[in-house]
C-alpha cells in the first residue's frame, strides 16, 4: 500500500499562494492516479483536482479552476500543489490522495488557513 505525506501547510493572507506537496513511498508512484481534496471545518471533503500518471491531464474542480495548479514528479514520488489568489473559504485541510483500481489511499492531511 502507498503511504503519503503531505507538507506545505500554514497561514497565508487573502491573495497569497501556497505550494503544497505529498510525497508517496511504499509503491510505484506512477502506476497512481493523484488528487487533492480538502475538508472545511464541518463541511465534507471535497474534490480539488486530480492528475494523471504521467501528468499529462489534469482536472479540477469549478472553484479553483484558473486559481490551482497540481503538478507531479514521478522521479521524485512528488505531487505539488499550488494555490495562488488565495480565498478565505480556501481554509481547509488538504488531503492528498492517491488513487487505483477505484480504491483512493489518503495522506494524513496538511492545514490551510486563509486570513482576510
Amino acid at each position: 500500500q502507498v503511504q503519503l505525506v503531505e507538507s506545505g501547510g500554514g497561514l497565508v493572507q487573502a491573495g497569497g499562494s501556497l505550494r503544497l506537496s505529498c510525497v508517496a513511498s511504499g509503491r510505484t508512484f506512477s502506476n497512481y492516479v493523484m488528487g487533492w481534496f480538502r475538508q472545511a471545518p464541518g463541511k465534507e471533503r471535497d474534490f480539488v483536482g486530480a492528475i494523471s500518471r504521467s501528468g499529462g491531464r489534469t482536472n479540477y474542480a469549478d472553484s479553483v479552476k484558473g486559481r490551482f495548479t497540481i503538478s507531479r514528479d514521478n522521479a521524485k514520488n512528488t505531487v505539488y500543489l499550488q494555490m495562488n489568489s488565495l480565498k478565505p473559504e480556501d481554509t481547509a485541510v488538504y488531503y492528498c490522495a492517491a488513487g487505483l483500481l477505484s480504491m483512493w489511499y489518503w495522506g494524513q492531511g496538511t492545514q490551510v488557513i486563509v486570513s482576510t
